[in-house]
């Protein structure tokens, strides 16, 4: 290392490393003066609720773009902003601000105050939530002020953002072509930063602390967000190990543990451009390809052919793998606008996933099918289907007779297609009760942890106030995934995860003894998840797992892992 050379410690949320030029990021949120004579109350009342509206347009807006550049996963911590937005405490304590003589700009963020703090004097994700609300409090300061958005999509090429944080509509702008990575000196792996951060493949480093602003503007940086360093002024060296480990870090071929069981390691495609990262980081196949970009963006529902034509280029992808394509999976968090989704108290609870399938889009239901058996038969992979929100034996039996049917209609015709493997989506405690029922009649199951950590904890993705029970190493969701996979064994069925957790390294060896046969995850972390999985003895594997089952909290599950690791 030079005398130059300094490393700064945080979080490393992304196994890349990223070599650029500092640039640093430090939005304007200047506020006006209050005028001596004070407001008038009424016409401030009324340009806030113009920026809310306004706020609420540019919300939805971002959240269609980031769901197509990014992910329809991703896209949804813009409802939750939406929802900030149309808070009432939040409103009352705008009115009350601007009541005792306060411009809109300045009660708008005077009643943000205490929430974020709040939030800030939490632990874990909670804390983190605190950068939401300041992003929804920064959009609508500038709306009110007509402040200039910074234009972080257009930096320069081969720059490095450093910033004290950086909020989800920030990091939503970065073009993986042009940045290297990003460092901040707050955040933590669940920050949406740090989510963003992974579903782009972007190296970044979070939570380096006080020193991050002694690192000039123009400084050259490595950030390696492997070992969660920012190296200022790198030597060439350190520069060319960097590149070599990120090189070197993609396993094209299938892997085993290291006493012989092969485990598939795949990867979750939300739109078509992730198909090609994917094979690149060598995924062995999709384990979670997510239709509902094809629904986006456009003014009526995609025909048989747009769909059958994504289907065939996916399996070409991955002529050696499998691609489990999901069915078209809206209502709770993921609407759509052209389609009459119903304004319901508790969307999560209502229709959504398969029971819209089954029912009010029957229509579209046939013609997906339509196009995944016709692709099956035409692409060089190997097909599977799954269904989304199954929570009964008898939902699962009436979306099979659908493909019976389509398939008699196709023979029929005289159209090629053939019958793919089909499967379920464990998202729900009932779906975990009656997993053997569902195993004896699909060739697989996959588990959604994000969703079955949800249902199982009553706890709201979306929802900040209970960030901290959305976990999936609580003991009640570790037990309903081992159930889960033991029911789908004792029917033949092979059982996967595609839900975040499958991604974490960390959980890697965790996941092998709990004996799923596929994980699959963001394609940025697949040669992690491979080389774990290498290194796994699935005999202490299984030790661990049934330390982790036996554990009465989700505190003694992390200290197990800590322990082993």
């Amino acid at each position: 290392m030079s005398d130059d050379c300094q490393a700064l410690a945080g979080t490393g949320v992304t196994p890349r490393a990223g070599v650029g030029t500092v640039v640093w990021y430090a939005p304007d949120t200047e506020l006006p003066e209050p005028p001596e004579g004070g407001v008038d109350a009424d016409e401030e009342r009324q340009r806030f609720a113009d920026a809310r509206a306004a706020a609420k347009t540019e919300l939805e807006r971002e959240r269609d773009r980031v769901a197509e550049s990014v992910g329809e996963e991703e896209a949804a911590v813009f409802d939750a902003h939406v929802q900030f937005v149309d808070d009432s405490q939040i409103e009352a304590a705008v009115h009350d601000a601007v009541d005792d003589g306060l411009p809109a700009p300045n009660a708008v963020h005077e009643a943000f105050a205490d929430h974020i703090e709040r939030f800030e004097g939490m632990d874990g994700r909670m804390a983190e939530r605190a950068d939401d609300l300041r992003d929804v409090r920064d959009r609508l300061v500038r709306l009110l002020t007509d402040g200039e958005r910074v234009d972080l999509a257009s930096l320069p090429e081969g720059s490095v953002v450093l910033a004290e944080r950086l909020t989800p509509s920030d990091t939503a702008q970065l073009d993986p072509e042009r940045v290297a990575g990003f460092a901040t000196a707050t955040g933590g792996r669940t920050s949406h930063a740090a989510i963003f951060a992974r579903s782009l493949a972007l190296p970044a480093v979070v939570g380096v602390g006080d020193a991050l602003p002694d690192v000039p503007e123009g400084a050259d940086v490595l950030v390696d967000g492997d070992e969660g360093e920012l190296v200022v002024s790198p030597t060439d060296e350190e520069r060319e190990r960097a590149a070599a480990e990120d090189l070197a870090e993609v396993r094209p071929d299938p892997v085993s543990t290291a006493d012989g069981r092969e485990i598939e390691v795949a990867a979750n495609v939300g739109r078509p451009a992730e198909v090609e990262p994917a094979a690149d980081r060598g995924a062995d196949g999709i384990g979670l390809y997510r239709t509902e970009f094809l629904f986006l963006d456009r003014e009526s529902p995609p025909g048989e052919d747009v769909q059958h034509e994504a289907y065939v280029e996916a399996l070409d992808a991955f002529p050696d793998g499998r691609v489990v394509v999901r069915t078209l999976d809206i209502g709770g968090d993921k609407r759509i606008p052209y389609l009459d989704l119903p304004e319901e108290e508790n969307p999560f609870l209502g229709e959504r996933g398969i029971r819209r399938s089954l029912d009010p889009d029957a229509d579209l239901f046939e013609t997906q099918l339509r196009a995944l058996l016709r692709a099956a038969a035409d692409g060089d992979g190997d097909l599977a289907v799954m269904f989304p929100l199954v929570a009964t034996v008898e939902e699962l039996e009436a979306a099979l007779a659908n493909v019976n049917e389509v398939a008699a209609a196709l023979d029929d015709e005289g159209v090629a297609h053939a019958r793919p493997e089909l499967g379920v989506m464990i998202e729900t405690p009932s779906a975990v009760f009656v997993a053997d029922a569902l195993a004896a009649r699909v060739d697989f199951l996959s588990i959604g942890t994000n969703d079955l950590a949800q249902y199982v904890m009553a706890a709201a993705r979306e929802n900040d106030r209970v960030a901290d029970l959305h976990d999936p190493l609580h003991p009640g969701v570790l037990r309903a995934i081992r159930r889960t996979v033991e029911a789908g064994h004792e029917g033949d069925a092979w059982v996967g995860m595609c839900g975040e957790m499958a991604g974490d390294p960390d959980v890697t060896a965790l996941l092998v003894g709990l004996g799923l046969d596929e994980l699959s995850m963001s394609a940025v972390t697949v040669p992690d998840v491979k080389a774990n999985v290498a290194t796994a003895d699935t005999d202490v594997a299984a030790g661990l797992a049934e330390t982790a089952l036996a554990a009465d909290t989700r505190t003694d599950v992390l200290d197990n892992l800590s322990d082993r690791s």
